[in-house]
């Protein structure tokens, strides 16, 4: 229904990923117990990195290594971890979990946020450019990213830290303003139809997140998402400022030369609401009342970030402080946000996360370290086709791969959507996996063993 370009709504970079939070050690027929390696390539958010973490048990630990497509997608990843371990003595729970939220699907930020996003720039910042061979810390390593990559993090956290309004750097570009920015893509996305594009928006939420089983979206708050890009309206406050970490650069082709041209190039159609806001454990969220959901999309990533939060603070390796879980949960004003530090960032028992270089999936078979290594692979929709024969090599021997599919890739059909898990069956066996048929299937992902032999 959408008309224009429909193949531009899911974007060309991934601020978020098309499916919700997944706990990886329980995706296949086995839970690896003890110590795990977990390999994610283009997940795009830490969404199952914290939902992995919230299902360990005490005597368990984790690796996560990530690897994505861009250095702007690591350097946001990065800052969505360093806001999910900002330590309760200086944050309340809730207020984290809104500017958590906020950063992660927002397109402009209130004026607060802006203030702490910039803090949490400075410190990675200098996290980057200090890591040599070891960590900072443990959930922010970057130590094995190339020098370049390294120094192309540091520029973009420069880029986040400068203000808008300034006009003392020479070398800063013009500012972007988010609402031209998101509306330039919306025109583009649907061409024609833009004078009537409520009716499209309306039609995209009905008739294809609905049909989907996402009832739990909330007509109105979505149809704000895909007219300005803000997904997460919590808190009374001016959302005006624009979000820098959803800013990246495209390379156009005019007249021959190519011309990089920064501006919002991630989705405008799915939306940021799968990551949290569309499962939850807890059933009293998806009650209804007149066939209409009590609960939003907004209020169900509230509960779920939350509750990720809490169970971070659970792994902690300090001893926690005399408050009460009440008195956590109250925003604090007696510490300055912005003097939190890297080193007092939650500090986690047993869990650790490594940024690989971007090209680094098919070196991995080359290296002895990583010889039968992963326990658990995860691909997302963008990076199945970089599965191949050369990946049995890194995966343990009874290792699973989960495949993202294409169900809430809206510009899809219904049979471009079964071609691409068909696609994706193929690909796996032609790499030496078969598919888990004792487990639970859907059509979100798709879970596979190595071959027997």
């Amino acid at each position: 229904m959408s008309g224009g370009r429909a193949a531009e709504g899911a974007g060309w970079v991934s601020w978020w990923g098309f499916s919700p939070a997944l706990d990886l050690l329980t995706a296949g027929p086995v839970r690896q117990e003890e110590e795990a390696n977990v390999l994610l390539v283009g997940s795009a958010d830490p969404r199952h990195i914290l939902k992995t973490i919230s299902g360990l048990r005490i005597e368990e630990s984790v690796h996560v290594w990530v690897i994505e497509s861009s250095m702007e997608v690591v350097a946001r990843q990065l800052l969505l971890l360093y806001l999910a371990l900002m330590p309760q003595e200086s944050i309340g729970l809730n207020e984290k979990t809104e500017i958590y939220l906020e950063v992660f699907g927002n397109g402009e930020i209130r004026s607060q946020t802006e203030g702490i996003l910039r803090h949490a720039a400075s410190q990675l910042s200098l996290c980057v450019t200090e890591t040599m061979e070891t960590a900072v810390h443990p959930c922010l390593n970057t130590a094995l990213l190339k020098f370049k990559e390294r120094d192309e993090l540091a520029r973009i956290f420069k880029s986040w830290i400068q203000s808008q309004s300034s006009s003392s750097s020479s070398e800063r570009s013009v500012p972007i303003f988010m609402s031209k920015a998101w509306d330039y893509r919306v025109r583009q996305h649907l061409g024609a139809r833009y004078d009537s594009k409520k009716g499209s928006f309306d039609w995209d939420l009905t008739m294809k997140l609905q049909e989907k089983g996402c009832g739990v979206i909330n007509k109105q708050q979505y149809m704000q998402w895909r007219e300005r890009g803000l997904a997460f309206e919590m808190r009374e406050g001016v959302y005006q400022i624009t979000n820098p970490t959803l800013l990246s650069s495209r390379v156009f082709s005019q007249r021959g030369n190519k011309v990089a041209v920064r501006g919002y190039w991630g989705d405008i159609v799915s939306s940021p609401y799968l990551s949290f806001g569309i499962e939850t454990d807890d059933k009293s969220l998806l009650k209804t009342q007149n066939g209409q959901h009590i609960k939003t999309a907004q209020d169900i990533s509230f509960a779920n970030v939350q509750a990720l939060f809490k169970s971070l603070s659970g792994r902690r390796g300090c001893p926690s402080t005399s408050q009460s879980d009440t008195e956590r949960e109250e925003p604090s004003t007696q510490i300055d946000l912005k003097s939190v530090t890297i080193n007092d960032l939650m500090r986690l028992n047993d869990i650790s996360v490594t940024f690989l270089p971007l090209d680094s999936l098919h070196k991995l078979p080359e290296k002895k370290k990583y010889s039968h290594f992963f326990n658990t692979i995860y691909l997302s929709t963008s990076c199945v086709h970089q599965l191949d024969q050369t990946m049995t090599q890194i995966a343990a021997p009874d290792a699973v791969v989960v495949m993202e599919l294409a169900k809430y890739i809206l510009d899809l059909n219904k049979d471009q959507e079964a071609d691409f898990a068909a696609k994706v069956a193929s690909i796996a066996l032609a790499a030496g996996f078969e598919p888990w048929l004792e487990g639970k299937s859907d059509d979100v992902h798709a879970v596979f063993i190595p071959q027997t032999k």
